[in-house]
């Protein structure tokens, strides 16, 4: 698994690659790593509806990183399962730990 294909670094912020599955029965980020995508794996119980996943998506990601839901942002794939997600406040190696470690643990359990 190499996390860094989901994380590109530019102007003081990140992009990160998601892979996401709406509907499913809790919100889990991250929930994996999709290595076909080179995309991080996030599970969202809210359902593609009128924005509500997409809005939980930045919920999600914003308390993971401990950021503002106002530094999370979606950049491309509002519509789509794989999205771009821009998150400011946020160093490429600070990501890469909190995502390996986080993932690793999954796999643990």
């Amino acid at each position: 698994m190499d996390i860094t294909d989901a994380i590109t670094e530019h102007d003081g912020s990140i992009t990160l690659t998601l892979d996401v599955s709406a509907g499913s029965k809790k919100t889990v980020f991250p929930s994996g790593y999709n290595e076909w995508r080179n995309a991080v794996q996030c599970k969202i119980a809210a359902q593609p509806i009128e924005g509500k996943a997409n809005k939980a998506i930045i919920s999600a990601v914003s308390e993971f990183f401990k950021v503002p839901a106002g530094n999370v942002s979606i950049i491309s794939g509002a519509t789509s399962s794989l999205k771009r997600v821009q998150i400011a406040g946020v160093t490429v190696a600070d990501a890469k730990t909190l995502l390996k470690d986080a993932i690793s643990k999954l796999k643990q359990n």
